[in-house]
C-alpha cells in the first residue's frame, strides 16, 4: 500500500529530542519552544509566535482574541475542516458561510460582502491545500467594514501571495503574514510536523498577549492562581518544538520536494480530461500540501468509489471536506437550513487527495498514476 502520508524525519530532529531527554527539558518550557516561535513568525513575516498543542486549539485561540459577543458573525468558507467553525459556534457566535472559487478550491472571495452585516466581527480565510486564497478583497473588506482577518494557513506552510498586484508595489508575502492572525496546524502530515502541534501568528502586540494568555489558563502576571478570564492548557511541549525547529532549519529543502511532487503529478496526469488537476494562479506560489483530483461525473464514479478502486490496487487516499453547511452537527443546531454551497458540494462529493508525503518517491508516484489511468480507462 502507497500511504496517503509518510513524514520524513532526520537526524537533527533526533539530536534535539536527545538533548530534551538528557537536559530535562520536556515540557512546556525550554529553549526549543522560544526558537521555533520566533523561528516560524519570523519566516513567515510576523514578529510573535505562540505555540499551541494543534491547528484546532490555534483557532480557538485566534477566535477567542475576537471577544465574540452572542450572535456576533463570522465568515468563512464552507469547504474547509470543521475546525474552522468549532470556535465560533462554541463562543456563541455564528459562522456565516460562503461557496468555493472552482478553480483553487479556497473560498470565494467575490461573495464575501454580500455576507457583511452589522453583526460581522472578522473574516476567516482557509488557504486550501496548499494553495492561498485571494487576499487583496479580503483585506479590502476589512478595512472598509474594520473587521478582523484571521488566516487558516495549517495547509499552506510556506505558500505565497503577490499582494498589491493592482498598483505599483506588488509584494510576496508567505500565508500566515498575511492577516491581522493566523493560525497553522504541524500535525503529522503537515510541511513540518511536531506530531501533533499549532502556533499562532500576529504582528499586534495586543492580540499576542491575548493569545498568550489564553494558551496558559489566562493566569495573571502579577498573581498565578487568580483568573479574570477563562483560558485553557494548550501548551506544546520542548520536545514537540524541537521537532518543529530542527525542520524549520531545512524546511527550503521541504519545501524543494513539495514542489517536485506536485509537478510530477502534473505532469503525468495533465492530459487525463476527466480529471480537475490543482492549479496554481499567477498572483499564488502553492506547496502542494496534498495533491487534489476532481473526477469529472462522466466517469459514472464519485470520490468515494474512486477511492475504493485505488485502494483495492494499493493506493491510498482521503476524502476532501465535507462542507460545513451538510454537517449533521450543525443542521441539529439550527444552522446553514436551506442553505446551497453548489462548488464546495460537488467537489466534496467528486474530490479526494493523493499520496502526498515527503517520504514520496519518484517510483512511487508513477506507480500511483499508473493505477489512476487503469481505473479512469
Amino acid at each position: 500500500m502507497i500511504p496517503v502520508n509518510e513524514p520524513l524525519l532526520g537526524t537533527l530532529e533526533l539530536e534535539y529530542l536527545t538533548e530534551c531527554l538528557t537536559t530535562g527539558w520536556i515540557s512546556s518550557a525550554g529553549r526549543f519552544i522560544e526558537e521555533f516561535e520566533e523561528g516560524w513568525a519570523k519566516y513567515c513575516g510576523m514578529t510573535e509566535g505562540i505555540a499551541v498543542t494543534s491547528g484546532t486549539t490555534a483557532l480557538q485561540v485566534a477566535v477567542g482574541c475576537l471577544d465574540l459577543k452572542s450572535g456576533d458573525e463570522v465568515i468563512l468558507p464552507s469547504f474547509t475542516i470543521i475546525s474552522c467553525a468549532l470556535p465560533v459556534v462554541e463562543r456563541g457566535g455564528i459562522p456565516v458561510l460562503v461557496d468555493s472559487d472552482p478553480e483553487t478550491w479556497c473560498m470565494d472571495v467575490t461573495q464575501v460582502e454580500s455576507r457583511i452585516t452589522s453583526r460581522t466581527r472578522a473574516i476567516l480565510v482557509v488557504h486550501i491545500y496548499g494553495h492561498p486564497v485571494d487576499m487583496d478583497p479580503v483585506l479590502a473588506l476589512a478595512k472598509k467594514y474594520n473587521l478582523v482577518v484571521i488566516e487558516d494557513a495549517a495547509e499552506a506552510h510556506g505558500a505565497e501571495y503577490l499582494c498589491r498586484r493592482v498598483g505599483n508595489n506588488p509584494t510576496w508575502k508567505r500565508c500566515g503574514g498575511i492577516g491581522h492572525i493566523s493560525t497553522f496546524s504541524f500535525y503529522a502530515n503537515k510541511l513540518i510536523t511536531t506530531g501533533e502541534g499549532g502556533m499562532v501568528l500576529t504582528s499586534d502586540p495586543v492580540l499576542a498577549n491575548k493569545a498568550r494568555a489564553l494558551r496558559n489558563l489566562c493566569f495573571r502576571p502579577e498573581r498565578r492562581f487568580y483568573h479574570t478570564e477563562l483560558g485553557y492548557n494548550y501548551r506544546m511541549t520542548n520536545l514537540q518544538a524541537a521537532l518543529g525547529l530542527a525542520q524549520l532549519q531545512r524546511f527550503e529543502e521541504i519545501l524543494a520536494k513539495k514542489h517536485w511532487i506536485g509537478k510530477a503529478y502534473t505532469e503525468r496526469l495533465q492530459d487525463i480530461s476527466s480529471v480537475q488537476l490543482p492549479v496554481e494562479k499567477s498572483w499564488a506560489r502553492q506547496v502542494y500540501w496534498m495533491y487534489g483530483l476532481v473526477l469529472d461525473e462522466n466517469t459514472g464514479l464519485d470520490a468515494a468509489a474512486f477511492a475504493n478502486k485505488l485502494d483495492a490496487a494499493g493506493v491510498q487516499t482521503r476524502p476532501f471536506f465535507l462542507g460545513m453547511h451538510e454537517q449533521p452537527v450543525f443542521r441539529e443546531r439550527g444552522l446553514f437550513n436551506e442553505e446551497r454551497y453548489p462548488v464546495a458540494e460537488r467537489i466534496a462529493r467528486q474530490g479526494l487527495y493523493l499520496p502526498s508525503g515527503l517520504a514520496l518517491t519518484e517510483i512511487q508516484i508513477d506507480q500511483v498514476c499508473q493505477i489512476v489511468r487503469e481505473v479512469l480507462s
